[in-house]
């Protein structure tokens, strides 16, 4: 079978980055010890699992502030999707050592939103409503951050007089997204607009669907929490016009799909670990297309 491996794939600098920071605080013999995570370091269960060969304890649950009250003692390590201010006093209140793991272009946004509050504006911020990275960008300014899913949430929207600005998720897809955003501008013509998706996430959805459309079928590699991950489903079925199916690992793989398919292109989420990818290759690599899509 001919296997398109889409790139980029697979990790961006900032979950390399927290996966390595957390691997260097359980050896580091300064670090107070045990080591906790407030939540999954990355949404990736197989990332997840690495850790926990380090002694590192992955705390799982949607309120980073309740799991807090887990954590008696030691270190307590901040995910690469953030937390807010309050969960941040909190573990420091209680005398745990802190590590903040979080992506650079996630600390942007969270700094963006303190300026823009602190001048006094209105922030719109487009995101996913359960996901830990909204959570903790709003709680910057809860008072001043309304939090856009979609168009309707704009229509919506009872805000009064003074300055908007719209900032946004890191993982979100770039064609919903550009959509949302010109809503707001048709309601809200002076919004100040800070598209904060990130780079590794544009990069994978363009070059997904680009060389998707290729494909008779795209297969990504990702958790299925992972917003990247299912982002690019989204897009190579909606943009590209290509079957998709999203997978943990190749065991996942439904011989089924691949009846008539010729050429399958694999792209992974930016949480996904390479050796995952890989598996999921070579087991696509020896799959007999001559079996599978008979020449007619």
């Amino acid at each position: 079978m001919q296997v398109i491996k889409i790139s980029p794939r697979g990790y961006c600098y900032g979950v390399v980055d927290a996966i390595n920071l957390a691997k260097k605080a359980a050896q580091d013999p300064h670090v107070p010890k045990p080591v906790h995570i407030l939540g999954a370091i990355v949404h990736n269960r197989h990332a997840v699992a690495s850790l926990a060969d380090y002694g590192i304890i992955s705390l799982d649950g949607p309120d980073r502030e309740a799991l807090l009250d887990q954590v008696k003692e030691g270190t307590v390590i901040f995910t690469a999707h953030g937390v807010s201010p309050k969960v941040k006093r909190k573990a420091l209140d209680r005398g745990l050592y802190c590590i903040d793991a979080t992506c650079p272009d996630v600390t942007r946004t969270h700094a963006l939103v303190r300026e823009l509050a602190a001048r006094g504006y209105t922030i719109l911020y487009i995101g996913k409503r359960g996901h830990p990275e909204p959570e903790g960008v709003i709680g910057e300014a809860p008072e001043r951050v309304h939090l856009i899913e979609s168009e309707a949430d704009v229509d919506r929207l009872d805000i009064g007089e003074g300055p908007v600005a719209v900032t946004t998720q890191t993982t979100l897809s770039i064609w919903d997204t550009q959509r949302v955003i010109d809503c707001i501008r048709r309601r809200f013509p002076h919004a100040e607009i800070y598209n904060d998706l990130c780079l590794a996430t544009q990069q994978r959805q363009e070059a997904a669907v680009e060389q998707g459309r290729e494909a008779d079928l795209v297969l990504v590699v990702g958790d299925r929490r992972s917003n990247n991950s299912n982002r690019l489903v989204q897009v190579v079925q909606e943009i590209a016009g290509r079957p998709a199916r999203l997978i943990d690992s190749a065991a996942d793989i439904d011989p089924r799909w691949l009846s008539g398919v010729r050429r399958v292109a694999v792209t992974a989420g930016s949480s996904t670990p390479s050796e995952i990818t890989r598996e999921v290759v070579r087991y696509l690599e020896n799959q007999d297309v001559d079996v599978l899509a008979p020449r007619a």
